[in-house]
């Protein structure tokens, strides 16, 4: 991680969970670290308890899901600390629907923030990262063990997350062909602790039920990015299965 020390990290949804947890330990490893989240004052929490570390953590307000706010959120990297180094995009939502009975405001939600909003994020950072030169940065998709099955009742979130892992080995193959040294990694983490369930308006007994099933911390999350991106600049990880312990099919 040493190579890392002073670059600059783009962590989408870093108010909670994962993106908290990560946003955490890239500044404990001297980056520097620009928090996107819709609740900012969750991130600049966070960096007021980080104020003795090695790096810095920023925050920044951004909804994901709305082009413009992106847009700026990136220029503003740009102007104040050179531009993107590393793309972490973590930011995500899931709720429980159905194909036949919805609701279609779900499925929107669902699609604009896990699939559109990652997609949008990656372009704005590659460009980023060409205007500043950079030619080893890394793009990493937190994405989910249900990108790669079909788990009943989230269709819907299953489906966008088997996009995300389509969209890694895409944008892989664009980087190949325009022979860029730009790393991208899909990360799949099985059952974690985290506020989403709460968050996506889960019922209480499926809420409660989480809690008497194997899951990771944020931190392991957090960890397997660090090890990610701590590998040679000749390798990728292309894909990083995580599961708990125990955890079922």
């Amino acid at each position: 991680m040493q190579r890392w020390s002073g670059r600059v990290a783009v962590v989408t949804g870093a108010s909670a969970g994962i993106g908290a947890a990560i946003a955490q330990e890239l500044v404990k490893k001297g980056l520097k670290v620009v928090g996107l989240a819709r609740r900012e004052e969750r991130v600049q929490e966070l960096s007021q308890d980080l104020k003795s570390a090695p790096g810095k953590l920023y925050a920044l307000k951004c909804d994901v899901s709305q082009e413009p706010q992106v847009k700026e959120a990136f220029q503003w990297v740009r102007s104040n600390l050179g531009g993107t180094d590393i793309l972490v995009n973590n930011a995500g939502v899931a709720s429980i629907n159905t194909l036949i009975d919805g609701p279609v405001d779900n499925w929107k939600k669902i699609l604009d923030l896990n699939v559109l909003a990652l997609s949008l994020c990656t372009k704005e950072g590659l460009q980023s990262m060409k205007e500043k030169g950079v030619d080893d940065g890394h793009i990493i998709h937190i994405n989910s063990i249900t990108g790669h099955s079909l788990p009943s009742g989230f269709f819907m979130y299953a489906a966008s997350k088997h996009a995300v892992t389509a969209l890694t080995e895409g944008l892989r193959r664009e980087l190949v062909n325009q022979k860029s040294k730009i790393r991208v990694t899909s990360i799949s983490p099985g059952t974690v602790k985290t506020e989403i369930a709460e968050a996506s308006g889960f019922p209480l007994e499926l809420t409660e039920a989480f809690k008497d099933t194997p899951y990771l911390e944020p931190k392991d999350i957090a960890h397997a990015v660090l090890y990610v991106l701590s590998t040679p600049p000749n390798v990728q990880i292309h894909e990083l299965t995580i599961k708990p312990v125990g955890e079922g099919p």
